[in-house]
């Protein structure tokens, strides 16, 4: 049977430990079991512990006191390290086939940018321990709703979605922090964005030697047709959590990966006369 993995993509602070705590802590609550594989090396756990813990391999801060590294390069050694290291992490996940394992990775994208970390991560995971996977990619609504900074953001969910050949869910996060009432109007138009009308209103406001240049991206994302978002209003907002568990569910198959239960026996039919 295969397995189930979500991984939790996104740049830094834009609350992937907060929406991997929040998935926790809604299938607790429905009766069903996940747990938090952390694959950053600098992470502390927050509300719930971690089950797998790169940490316990190889941390930012060894790398660094080490290799004598600043903290991006200990990063990317860490990874490196993980990677001639693989089978401690098949030993790390072990049996666990039957619960969701949610990856919550760093916010730093050259990760799988630059340096085909992740990518490498994600084909061993499918192809030596069999997971089914999909990637949430969370990009903070106060951050996408300023139209020069769509585009940044909807270029990087690109770039993930095509790199990491995953099904891939993007999440608008923090929405709970949008207090006006013009951007809470504004805001229904990024979750299922249209490109070309984002560009023209870019164009009114920024400086018009860019108006090229927001063209062709807007042309890029509007080709691929692939950047919509799903609205994760708070950690506690149980609706918006469900509904964007029901997304990952149907993505990565989990009601047809169940195995089947046995019929229930304490109804016997009569015997004939």
């Amino acid at each position: 049977m295969s397995r189930i993995g979500v991984l939790a993509l996104g740049p830094a602070g834009a609350g992937k430990s907060t929406f991997c705590n929040s998935i926790i802590y809604h299938m607790q609550s429905i009766g069903r079991r996940a747990h938090i594989v952390n694959l950053d090396p600098a992470a502390e756990p927050t509300e719930y512990e971690f089950t797998v813990d790169i940490r316990d391999l190889i941390s930012v801060d060894d790398a660094m006191e080490e290799m004598g590294m600043g903290p991006n390069g200990a990063l990317v050694f860490c990874f490196e390290y993980l990677l001639n290291n693989l089978d401690w992490l098949d030993e790390e996940i072990g049996d666990y086939n039957d619960e969701y394992l949610i990856f919550d990775c760093p916010g730093q994208i050259e990760l799988y940018t630059h340096v085909p970390v992740l990518p490498t991560i994600v084909r061993h995971l499918q192809t030596t321990l069999n997971f089914n996977l999909c990637a949430t990619y969370l990009l903070e609504a106060p951050f996408v709703i300023d139209r020069s900074k769509f585009f940044s953001g909807a270029l990087s969910a690109m770039s993930a979605m095509i790199l990491l050949e995953l099904p891939h869910i993007n999440i608008l996060s923090k929405i709970d922090l949008i207090k006006d009432e013009v951007s809470k109007k504004q805001l229904k138009q990024f979750l299922n964005p249209d490109p070309l009308v984002l560009e023209k209103d870019a164009d009114k406001q920024l400086n018009p030697r860019f108006a090229r240049l927001n063209k062709s991206i807007a042309q890029l994302v509007d080709d691929f047709g692939m950047v919509q978002f799903l609205p994760l209003t708070c950690s506690k907002d149980t609706t918006s959590v469900a509904t964007i568990l029901s997304y990952i569910d149907d993505v990565t198959q989990w009601s047809e990966n169940q195995e089947p239960k046995e019929p229930n026996d304490e109804f016997e039919l009569p015997e004939d006369d």
